[in-house]
């Protein structure tokens, strides 16, 4: 039965950053409930529990819900220490693997995945990622591009695999850092994962030429994990309006100031697209992360946690 302590997924199976969170949960063997939500707008129950951030997936335990994977993998190590994924060797490092993945990367798979897919990508799911992004979402012109993508994709792929050839000098070689997977391996294993469910003889292919590679990423797709409850949005809803967010202290430090203070009403936003405000009541900010307090009919008081790097943060 979820509650208040439960971890709840929002997510759907083809987001690939939310396959970055569900290899995350099974690498640390942890329950959890995923709840289903829509892949394009509208999304009511999403909207209720965020404010209006609309990208996938975002993390539920009790009042407080975790957006962008970098925060979420934060709490989660944060929440449950065991079996760590911050590993020595990881701290930092997998943050810069991490934007490296979810943008320079993940740009040019998106580019190979859809050129590739062309017309049989549906008007709406075009549509509701123009409005997402805030430039034409035009399949025909990532046509026209993907021979170069596709080379600059396997660039990508072939840091994995210098890597992976580095560490066998040094008793590694298995992992990308030390000798166990930790947060550098759960975000470069993403765009694999991405262009393995949409065109995977293209993957096939570029393994072929890097074979630690794709014995790395064989390792970690055996990693199964608990079996997720599913869980309805309304539910979802229902333990965020009967669960009161964890006590955090109410404060501001360092350059995350820009002179805002406890109590003043601001609004966050990612800096690349998805640029949907979010407003509420100021409850912490660090060079880290930034925490606000707001109210839904429906889900009640909620905090609602983004990251500091990537996130812009104004006066509502």
């Amino acid at each position: 039965m979820a509650d208040a302590q439960t971890i709840i997924l929002h997510h759907y199976q083809t987001s690939p950053f939310s396959e970055k969170i569900r290899l995350a949960l099974a690498l640390k063997n942890l329950a959890w409930c995923g709840v289903d939500v829509p892949v394009i707008m509208p999304k009511p129950d999403v909207v209720s529990l965020t404010g209006g951030y609309r990208r996938t997936p975002f993390l539920q335990i009790g009042a407080d819900i975790f957006c962008d994977t970098a925060t979420i993998l934060m709490e989660l190590n944060r929440r449950y220490p065991m079996a760590s994924l911050n590993l020595p060797g990881h701290e930092g490092l997998h943050k810069m693997v991490g934007m490296w993945a979810d943008r320079i990367w993940f740009q040019c798979s998106v580019g190979v995945i859809f050129g590739a897919l062309g017309d049989t990508v549906p008007d709406a799911f075009k549509a509701d990622r123009e409005k997402l992004s805030g430039r034409p979402f035009d399949t025909a012109a990532m046509a026209s591009t993907a021979p170069m993508l596709r080379e600059q994709w396997v660039g990508h792929l072939m840091w994995i695999e210098e890597r992976l050839r580095g560490g066998q000098g040094a008793g590694g070689g298995v992992w990308l850092v030390n000798t166990k997977p930790g947060l550098v391996d759960v975000h470069a294993h993403m765009n694999l994962w991405f262009v393995e469910q949409n065109v995977p003889d293209f993957l096939t292919e570029c393994l072929d030429a890097a074979p630690l590679t794709r014995d790395w990423y064989n390792r970690l797709k055996d990693f199964e994990g608990q079996t997720p409850t599913e869980l309805s949005g309304g539910a979802a809803i229902e333990i965020a309006r009967k669960a009161a967010p964890r006590l955090k202290p109410a404060t501001v430090t360092g350059a995350a100031s820009q002179a805002f203070a406890p109590g003043d009403k601001v609004a966050v936003a990612p800096d690349d697209y998805g640029r949907d405000w979010v407003e509420g009541i100021l409850v912490h900010a660090d060079s880290q992360q930034t925490v606000i307090q707001r109210s839904d009919a429906r889900a009640e008081t909620v905090h609602v946690h983004f990251p500091r790097a990537g996130y812009l943060v104004r006066a509502a």
